[in-house]
């Protein structure tokens, strides 16, 4: 069967508008769309990191348009997506991090809550806007039990950060009931991803970041949460979900189906902190150690995450491509080669090893 099978022809010259396209994840979607060929405009704050891929690869010049400015400006939001004459909006722009939101949760709540309140207006009002993408996160299901999470599953928000995005998934329906439930023309859907990983990442209170930056230093990495269990992905196992997903919406194929989609891992990538910190570890020789639980750094986070993927895999005809290990190799390569193979090469060697 023809799994992942994204179409050249539909993104070619396809004019797409991308929120949070300096962050990490965002930047590989960019690349990835102008490896298909399509015509990206992205709209975002500066990269939170320095270095960044979005700096390093110098996405900037590579898509046509890149806006520095915020989605809690209505107005300039508005302008910018209507000039774009886009037909395809991925939303990826948030504050992202949990432990980020304990510290300032007002912003998060902002930028996650408000940002995404006005890109549905904004969809809501540009009638030429077909298909479009809003991330939220795996984190929005009630983890109260140990279990495979599937799109029908109850909704939590243990912390400032899950509790937004919750907050975005609820938003996201009553749009959807209010306004497209009845549109031939206009279809939108949330996506909730894994842990995603891949190289360019240079995020604070991320694990593999964190691990490169005590290689750097040649200290012992330090684990804060080591028996965590995680749904690890390379970033490019959501990215394609997505645009298969944006470009089923456009074409009107998904009719009758409840527009909430995992693109989760195999349940075989789903392993704890600590095997991911041993296995760069070993690659990198470095020693690990576990952080004591201090009370004023340690805050509640889930301890055991795992999506069902089954609808994706039946209805889009997806499924991941790449085990952890894989992944993994991929991420210790990246970080190898990229800085003499050129940044953005890199990542479009990556996909193209992906699609094959």
């Amino acid at each position: 069967m023809d799994y992942n099978k994204i179409s050249r022809n539909f993104w070619k010259n396809r004019k797409v508008f991308v929120t949070g396209h300096t962050g990490f994840k965002g930047s590989w979607l960019c690349i990835f769309l102008k490896f298909l060929g399509a015509d990206v405009t992205g709209y975002s704050l500066k990269p939170i990191t320095n270095p960044s891929l979005y700096d390093l690869a110098k996405i900037n010049k590579i898509i046509k348009k890149s806006i520095i400015a915020d989605v809690r400006d209505y107005k300039k939001l508005y302008r910018e997506i209507k000039n774009s004459n886009a037909t395809v909006l991925f939303h990826l722009a948030a504050q992202p991090l949990v432990r980020y939101s304990y510290l300032l949760p007002k912003e998060t709540f902002d930028t996650n809550v408000v940002g995404s309140l006005n890109i549905l207006e904004c969809i809501r009002k540009i009638k030429k806007i077909k298909s479009s993408i809003i991330i939220t996160t795996d984190k929005v299901y009630d983890n109260s039990k140990n279990k495979i999470f599937k799109e029908t599953d109850r909704l939590g928000g243990i912390d400032p950060y899950s509790s937004s995005k919750v907050c975005v998934e609820h938003l996201f329906s009553s749009y959807k009931n209010s306004f497209f439930k009845k549109s031939s023309t206009q279809k939108l859907a949330t996506v909730r991803a894994g842990n995603v990983i891949g190289g360019g990442d240079y995020s604070e209170d991320r694990l593999i970041p964190d691990i490169y930056r005590f290689a750097k230093k040649n200290k012992k990495i330090i684990l804060r949460n080591p028996n965590s269990t995680r749904p690890w992905q390379h970033v490019l196992e959501p990215l394609s979900g997505y645009l298969l997903l944006a470009e089923k919406l456009n074409k009107n194929k998904l009719n009758n189906v409840i527009q909430n989609w995992n693109f989760g891992p195999n349940i075989s990538n789903c392993k704890s902190v600590k095997y991911l910190a041993n296995y760069f570890a070993t690659s990198l020789k470095l020693k690990i150690k576990t952080a004591k639980n201090n009370s004023k750094d340690f805050k509640p986070e889930t301890s055991y995450l795992r999506l069902s993927n089954y609808k994706a895999r039946k209805v889009l005809k997806w499924h991941p491509r790449w085990s952890l290990n894989k992944s993994l190799n991929k991420i210790l390569e990246w970080n190898r080669n990229a800085k003499s193979k050129g940044y953005k090469k890199m990542c479009e060697d990556q996909i193209k090893s992906y699609l094959s």
